[in-house]
């Protein structure tokens, strides 16, 4: 566990000049020593916040700022270094110990376009005895940040995007958990509802947080199978939460699906390695969720919800999941506006109030409802309706889907699409993809709200399953499709998001 992997490579020193370099004048000096950096020789300075080498270089003439320049100070910061080893050097039969050459650093790197990259600094010197007094130094070091996980639960969905999941955690992720000293507990999912059946009962006692390795579908599940959970054990009855509480343990996403909006939204880009490092890092993003009711009952907790042509779309790609998935949702979303047409409904929502008098009352533990009575409402046909909590960025719309939500200011975007040609939906859909205004349409409003009440007029303009996308079995008669973090919901009736 002490030991450095032999392919690890030294980093240039060159690569940790950037950034601004932390006050050192007033910082206590922890160690002092002599290591090879690169090819060159260093005096190396552990303080309290950063570790600084500099070059080792004969007296030069007054004045000679070129050298200066050449051979100024590097430094890392401590808060930056994830895992430590002992590097050596191992031949076949030495197994177990070889030749010590020093210390390797493991560090999170920021990179462009809001991505991490994990790299290593190695510290050459060949003394058993002074690389053992910096290498516990470093163990100390990082043993005081308490925010990071020492260990964690693994749900892996294999079925996610092209059942790449498993690939992508043995691959990329699980390295890099164990380099950090991560204990985990893989569980692999086997079927829709599994993670949210496993964490009901599953006891989690031991661990610093669930991590999700899958799409948005598999990460919406957990998320409501812990926030469930919360509720259970905070004495909550689920069948009406007015006032949820928080979930107890951090959920990680790793992007492995085909859309990924939430690992997206999170780290403001897609990619797994970003989304590894937050969590061996210990980051912590608070991120607001909705609760859905109908009828006064609960039926589950989630980031975004689509109604209308989103939510006709996701019918039609549920069945056709022989179809590969960037098939199978270009399919859905041509036959959805082939067929395309306006629901009638109501629309009454809340507008976001933040004043201090509102978050006081909210403290005291009043239904949002309770605390302002100047709800809204709009009525007509409406050939979509979004309500997102998070800003629901993606590949295919990288401003976000409600661009100017935020992760956890307590509100939710309400963007409502009027009926409408075809030609003129199509534009507005296709604004997602670029960096113009997707909202610069005279059918296209945008509220920003607490709660929302969703009702249509009447089931006869309701989904029928058997109208055009094949037999499905529903509870009653016609239901209007919802389209909740990519999965499907099917409601009769009033839609209640808070």
């Amino acid at each position: 566990e002490e030991e450095a992997p032999p392919a690890a490579g030294a980093v240039q020193s060159a690569r940790w000049a950037s950034g601004r370099q932390p006050e050192a004048a007033a910082e206590l000096i922890l160690l002092r020593g002599i290591f090879e950096i690169g090819r060159d020789s260093c005096d190396v300075v552990l303080s309290e916040r950063a570790l600084r080498w500099q070059p080792i270089r004969p007296e030069r003439l007054p004045g000679d700022s070129k050298c200066d320049f050449l051979h100024r100070e590097e430094f890392v910061e401590l808060k930056d270094i994830f895992s430590v080893k002992l590097k050596r050097r191992c031949s076949i039969k030495q197994q177990k110990s070889g030749t010590l050459l020093g210390i390797t650093l493991f560090i999170c790197l920021k990179k462009e376009q809001n991505k991490l990259k994990d790299s290593t600094l190695d510290l050459i010197n060949l003394s058993e005895d002074h690389c053992d007094i910096w290498f516990r130094q470093f163990k100390k070091i990082l043993a005081g940040f308490s925010n990071r996980p020492k260990s964690l639960k693994i749900l892996l969905n294999p079925q996610s995007h092209k059942k790449e999941a498993t690939q992508v955690y043995y691959e990329k992720v699980e390295p890099l958990l164990k380099i950090a000293g991560i204990k985990t507990d893989v569980t692999i999912t086997e079927y829709e509802g599994h993670a949210l059946s496993l964490l009901k009962e599953c006891e989690l006692q031991g661990f610093d947080g669930v991590v999700c390795v899958g799409g948005d579908g598999s990460a919406s599940e957990v998320a409501h199978a812990l926030l469930l959970r919360a509720q259970k054990n905070a004495g909550l009855e689920t069948d009406s939460i007015l006032t949820p509480v928080g979930a107890q343990l951090p959920l990680g996403v790793i992007p492995a699906g085909s859309t990924n909006v939430l690992a997206h939204s999170l780290h403001g880009v897609s990619h797994v390695i970003t989304a590894t490092l937050h969590i061996i890092m210990g980051h912590i993003q608070p991120v607001d969720v909705c609760t859905f009711s109908t009828m006064g009952k609960f039926l589950r907790f989630g980031f975004s919800a689509m109604f209308g042509f989103g939510g006709r779309a996701l019918a039609v790609a549920e069945n056709h999941r022989w179809m590969s998935p960037n098939q199978r949702m270009d399919f859905a979303i041509m036959k959805a506006l082939a067929k395309l047409k306006p629901e009638e409904c109501e629309i009454s929502f809340l507008p976001f109030n933040s004043s201090q008098d509102l978050e006081e009352r909210r403290a005291q533990g009043y239904p949002k409802s309770d605390c302002n009575d100047q709800w809204q409402v709009i009525q007509g046909q409406f050939l979509n309706v979004s309500i997102m909590a998070i800003p629901c960025q993606c590949a295919v719309a990288p401003r976000g889907l409600a661009p100017n939500t935020r992760l956890n200011n307590g509100s939710m975007a309400l963007i409502t699409a009027r009926n409408t040609s075809r030609p003129e939906f199509i534009k507005h859909l296709k604004r997602y993809a670029s960096i113009k205004n997707q909202f610069n349409f005279p059918f296209v409003d945008t509220y920003t709200v607490e709660e929302v009440k969703v009702c249509p007029r009447s089931n006869s303009s309701g989904h029928n399953p058997e109208e055009d996308h094949g037999p499905r079995e529903t509870a009653s008669g016609n239901c209007f499709p919802w389209n909740v973090d990519g999965d499907l919901m099917q409601v009769a009736s009033e839609v209640h998001v808070r």
